[in-house]
């Protein structure tokens, strides 16, 4: 059933529906979407409303030859922002970014040509990056006086490590195809077209049930923040409450009765 939905008046992205699947794309393609604040708080605005609208994955992509250059410099030159300001805006990012990667409903990125700089922390924040030919990651903040303020040093550095993450500020290191793949800047790496693919593992994960989507898209991700003992002891509530559900028993009688798909090498 196609999703009804709601009027955004959104002037940097576009929503759309595929059936039970929301896609974002980035709208500023004559700034290589560059992230202004605007966008930020668009993002903010869709992600809070995401769990109230029925959609069971998001394909997260952009107009244009570029999914993001990040931090839109232009602005925040112009703006002249004194520290405590800039610190405000940073922490807008990290609310839009949460909401994303803590929200509990797969969010699959779609990337190509420039994947840079805050860019990055958008794409990190989502659940599986697909990347195409075309796609190369920097963080090019040290290169121009700047640090990351948008969870770099919590995201980026968790896919591919600190001393990689520090490496690409330092020398302006950019990683691409099969290099990116290799470090985990991306899951996939399609020859183009990325949004192929990602529209093709978000209908995959349509078909979990939404609960086990939940704990997937949100559980892991919070016992990042915790101790090994507290970890271990939300993996056990959390494991108890959806491997006890209806949907899961379904499953289970499917799989022993010989009728479920069964899990086996390409």
């Amino acid at each position: 059933m196609q999703m009804q939905l709601p009027v955004f008046e959104f002037k940097n992205i576009i929503v759309e529906a595929d059936t039970n699947i929301a896609i974002i794309s980035l709208n500023r393609a004559q700034k290589r979407n560059a992230l202004n604040i605007e966008t930020i708080e668009e993002l903010i605005l869709f992600f809070s409303e995401l769990p109230n609208l029925g959609f069971k994955a998001v394909v997260l992509r952009a107009e244009g030859e570029h999914f993001s250059a990040g931090l839109d410099l232009i602005e925040h030159q112009k703006e002249q922002r004194s520290a405590s300001e800039f610190m405000q805006i940073c922490l807008r990012w990290h609310e839009a970014f949460n909401k994303i990667e803590y929200g509990g409903i797969p969010v699959i990125a779609a990337l190509k040509g420039a994947t840079v700089g805050g860019g990055l922390e958008l794409a990190s924040a989502a659940h599986i990056r697909v990347a195409d030919q075309t796609t190369y990651f920097a963080l090019p903040e040290g290169q121009r006086g700047l640090f990351t303020g948008g969870g770099a040093t919590i995201r980026v550095s968790d896919l591919i490590g600190r001393a990689r993450m520090i490496d690409m500020m330092l020398t302006g290191r950019t990683y691409k195809a099969n290099e990116a793949l290799r470090v985990g800047l991306c899951q996939y790496l399609v020859e183009n077209n990325s949004d192929t693919k990602a529209i093709k593992i978000a209908k995959a994960a349509t078909k979990i049930p939404s609960l086990s989507n939940f704990a997937i898209c949100s559980t892991i991700s919070h016992t990042r923040n915790m101790s090994a003992l507290d970890a271990s002891y939300m993996e056990a509530f959390v494991a108890g409450v959806v491997n006890t559900q209806p949907e899961a028993n379904d499953r289970l009688i499917a799989f022993a009765d010989k009728t479920a798909a069964r899990v086996r090498a390409d």
